[in-house]
């Protein structure tokens, strides 16, 4: 398939508020895309009329209860479905910061044993507590399943923002270590906050931004079509969103994020 041919779904709700620069960063690719609410979705029940499907970031409904919750719970009772055969049929979704939250919230991530309909993991408050809105390093440990770093070489230092105040990473404490080891072997961790060199962070603080276990900061399915991540790409994606642009006497024309991007995109052209 074209690049002009693939459909991308960005989808929102009350309080989301990344939505336009996402699509942007797809648009900017040369493909079609779109932000629409929920409810218009409810309504037309043409989900599986798009090629990819992305939650973006912000705070839907508030983050009311959990982030993220009320607005997984919206999906399952109004949306299964169509969700449901989006995600049979192997379709890319992708979920940052907030969308993060809801794909945990609705089983779809990490989704050990499939979509668990509970979530599996958290996605805590930040520790040291508080929001934090900051530019973070992050090291690209995925061996090659997550279709979202393809184009990401392992071992590859990105710096992308973070802008949450629930991004703590966690496992049941009672399974972590047997967890984490199955997220390893089966290639589910993608992303890790890191040190500007590539050093771990070892779970300290500026490195490691909000405590996340194992300095996790984006996950994937065990098929490598689901993503989440806090950091966000798509205000990583020009040179000129980077914070030290001003400094610099010479920078590449996109940041870090646009790999993502570029990422998906070529998957969906082999695939389709």
């Amino acid at each position: 398939m074209k690049l002009q041919d693939i459909r991308v779904l960005v989808m929102r709700v009350g309080g989301t508020n990344c939505d336009a620069e996402t699509q942007r960063a797809f648009q900017a690719l040369g493909v079609q895309a779109e932000t629409r609410h929920l409810n218009e979705l409810i309504k037309q029940r043409n989900l599986l009329d798009y090629h990819a499907l992305v939650f973006p970031g912000g705070f839907s409904y508030g983050d009311y209860v959990r982030s993220g919750a009320i607005f997984a719970r919206m999906l399952s009772a109004k949306l299964g479905g169509e969700l449901r055969a989006f995600i049979d049929q192997g379709r890319p979704i992708l979920g940052i910061c907030n969308g993060f939250q809801i794909l945990v919230e609705e089983g779809l991530l990490p989704g050990f044993d499939g979509v668990s309909g509970y979530p599996e993991v958290s996605l805590a408050n930040n520790i040291p507590q508080g929001f934090k809105c900051e530019w973070v390093y992050l090291k690209n440990l995925n061996r090659g399943k997550c279709v979202f770093t393809s184009k990401i070489p392992q071992g590859k230092v990105l710096r992308m923002p973070i802008a949450h105040g629930e991004g703590r990473f966690l496992l049941p404490k009672e399974k972590e270590e047997q967890l984490l080891q199955k997220l390893v072997d089966e290639d589910m961790v993608v992303l890790r906050y890191c040190n500007k060199n590539g050093s771990d962070a070892d779970g300290k603080y500026p490195a490691n931004p909000n405590g996340s276990f194992h300095d996790i900061a984006g996950i994937c399915n065990r098929e490598g079509n689901i993503f989440g991540l806090m950091p966000h790409p798509e205000r990583a994606f020009y040179w000129w969103q980077q914070p030290d642009w001003t400094a610099q006497q010479f920078m590449p024309q996109f940041a870090d994020g646009k790999l993502i991007f570029e990422s998906i995109l070529e998957h969906l052209t082999k695939k389709l």
